[in-house]
């Protein structure tokens, strides 16, 4: 008679291909919102405004869908409580301050270093962290064995990452714009990390997404007024609806990676959202280029190699005593 544990697996095994799948769907949203947030804030002249217009539309839209949603509202109740108590520590439920940065980040330097570039950037620091976080454990998340597929894995995705970018560092882009998409993907590991878990501790990852966007939103409401005081606000919005739709697109792959990321960990989960992110990167610079460098053989390579780390990093680890 086969165990009720053994039963949870093999039920459980059959749908990690598919949330693999849904990650990297989702990360290809990832770069669509950078694409959009970046020409927002390139038409703005101020990729402040254009981050708080992003994130605070989400908040909104996520505020409106959690008063029709009795299970969200009790998971926010669950949260509340379990920080008064200190069950759960309160930076566990700041992880939107990360996704803020990150919008920030494509406001501010995604138009100039193009959609590609601009996440090879960020790729980097996501798989250094998603590979630390998965070595240690996070909470209530479990340290997940590092497994020689996934260390060549993400070895292999850095690789990727040096050979998309290094051309680019003769050509004129200042280091910082390449420094800040890296800094904000060493955080986003950490995101998806705290994310994942306030949605599983509140059973609901409209909880979660809803967190996530109002810490994200104080934050970068504070950016702005300090910017606003130095340079002024934008004369005008531009009249184009399309760039205002980034926080809906937020909305939906942050409920995505909160549900993904307690499945399969987050090494696994930032290595196929990288993957997505990528592929969609290439194609829009393609059919709808933000920068007026061009789309890099290199590049091109290196969306490539990181194709191929994903896939190293997915191959199952083998149980001692198991066949093959």
């Amino acid at each position: 008679m086969s165990s009720p544990t053994a039963n949870r697996t093999r039920t459980a095994a059959p749908a990690v291909p598919l949330v693999i799948v849904f990650t990297t769907l989702c990360g290809a949203l990832v770069a669509l919102q950078s694409r959009i947030n970046g020409q927002l804030g390139y038409e703005l002249g101020d990729g402040f405004i254009a981050a708080v217009i992003s994130f605070g539309s989400g908040l909104v839209i996520l505020s409106i869908v959690l008063i029709f949603n009795p299970r969200g509202r009790a998971g926010l109740r669950t949260i509340a409580t379990a920080v008064r108590t200190r069950e759960l520590t309160w930076w566990y439920v700041c992880g939107g301050a990360a996704g803020g940065l990150l919008v920030l980040s494509q406001g501010l330097t995604a138009a100039i270093l193009g959609i590609a570039l601009f996440t090879v950037a960020v790729v980097a620091g996501q798989t250094l962290s998603g590979l630390a976080i998965d070595a240690r454990g996070l909470g209530r998340i479990p340290a997940k064995p590092v497994t020689p597929g996934r260390l060549v894995g993400t070895v292999l995705a850095l690789v990727a990452v040096v050979v998309a970018v290094a051309p680019q560092m003769r050509t004129g882009v200042p280091i910082w714009m390449l420094l800040m998409p890296f800094i904000v993907g060493l955080f986003l590991g950490w995101q998806q990390a705290v994310n994942g878990q306030v949605k599983t501790l509140a059973d609901s990852a409209l909880t979660a997404t809803f967190l996530n966007f109002l810490s994200g939103t104080a934050v970068l409401v504070v950016f702005a007024i300090v910017h606003s005081v130095i340079a002024g606000l934008p004369k005008s919005l531009p009249p184009e609806p399309w760039l205002y739709i980034g926080g809906a697109l937020g909305c939906v792959f942050i409920a995505g990676f909160a549900i993904a990321t307690p499945i399969i960990g987050v090494l696994l989960q930032s290595l196929c959202a990288i993957a997505g992110q990528l592929l969609m990167s290439l194609l829009l610079d393609i059919v709808a280029p933000a920068d007026t460098i061009g789309l890099a053989w290199t590049t091109v390579v290196g969306t490539a190699l990181t194709l191929v780390a994903v896939a190293i990093a997915s191959i199952p680890r083998r149980r001692a005593g198991t066949s093959a």
